[in-house]
């Protein structure tokens, strides 16, 4: 292989996320050896010579019914640190979904800030650059990693999504669930009013949270007779989604829509397919939705390849490109 050729890891987890990015690049994964042994431990080495190439290595951190976000991460910081000792050039974490990103600020005394240590520890590791999508909190994740940090926005694939869904509306409104998505919610109006040649309204439910309890307030602005699509980082067991759907559907909305970069769905997430209220969930594929009940959710559910994305952003890091040119499309 040429000395300036990708190199491309997917740990087991996350290999079929990993084999569409690498055949978005037009190359194949590099092989690696996971190997556990009987009392819990694990190794896991390259199977191929890294000396002075461009490395990314692909792992999503969410639990499955394999393995645990403290397993996965564990098993994406030694790999990580095995490159470095094996005279990588450049070794590029690749997280799809990054945990813990919500755990990124005292809310009560003595709380751990645990997005910054999932930062620390990566960073020991050697790791020249992280790259992730729609984190939950964008300047925690800058601020929190002193290497590069990439930042993806799931936002051109749903502006494409509903831009061909909602062509015939003359009236549309975006949502955020939450004041702290108003931000994210505004870009992707924006960039769906300029798709589509449309002035959109905006809007946002008041929401509290403290000691795991969940207080929805007020729906803020004009939803009646619209087109409804409420925008958030991710959905986990739904409860907000569905408060927020509740109360724009109480206000006239015509049609709900939700859209979310990051699908985890634990819980009682089932009951967001299991009524009328909502007309679709649009998520990325992330998080593949191995929770859900395929028969409940196939007719709702709607779940957008990331894969072109990333390997968009891989290419344009390896040859020196423009990531703002990527996002601004």
């Amino acid at each position: 292989m040429e000395a300036n050729e990708i190199t491309l890891f997917a740990l087991s987890d996350s290999r079929s996320f990993g084999e569409r990015v690498a055949g978005k690049l037009n190359i194949s994964l590099s092989e690696l050896e996971e190997r556990d042994f009987a009392d819990g431990e694990h190794k896991i080495r390259p199977l191929v010579n890294v000396r002075g190439r461009d490395v990314f290595v692909i792992q999503s951190l969410y639990s499955d019914m394999h393995r645990s976000v403290n397993d996965k991460l564990c098993r994406l910081l030694f790999f990580l640190s095995c490159l470095r000792d094996n005279s990588a050039a450049r070794v590029t974490a690749v997280i799809p979904y990054l945990a813990y990103a919500r755990k990124d600020r005292k809310t009560q005394p003595r709380d751990p800030v645990t997005s910054r240590y999932i930062a620390a520890l990566v960073e020991a590791m050697g790791t020249d650059r992280v790259i992730s999508m729609d984190v939950h909190n964008l300047v925690a994740y800058q601020n929190g990693f002193r290497c590069h940090s990439d930042h993806l926005e799931a936002t051109p694939l749903f502006v494409d999504y509903f831009a061909s869904l909602l062509h015939d509306k003359d009236k549309i409104a975006v949502m955020s669930p939450d004041t702290g998505g108003i931000k994210r919610a505004r870009r992707f109006g924006e960039a769906l009013a300029r798709a589509l040649d449309l002035q959109l309204s905006f809007a946002f439910m008041e929401k509290e949270r403290a000691k795991g309890v969940l207080t929805i307030g007020q729906l803020v602005g004009d939803v009646r007779d619209s087109a409804v699509v409420i925008i958030d980082d991710l959905i986990a067991s739904g409860g907000t989604l569905l408060g927020s759907v509740a109360a724009c559907l109480e206000k006239g909305a015509d049609k709900v829509y939700a859209a979310a970069s990051h699908g985890l769905f634990v819980g009682a997430a089932d009951k967001l397919f299991t009524g009328d209220e909502l007309e679709q969930v649009i998520v990325t594929d992330t998080v593949p939705p191995f929770r859900l009940d395929h028969d409940l959710v196939r007719h709702k559910l709607v779940v957008l390849p990331a894969s072109d994305l990333f390997a968009d952003a891989i290419r344009r890091i390896h040859e020196g490109g423009s990531l703002l040119e990527l996002l601004n499309r």
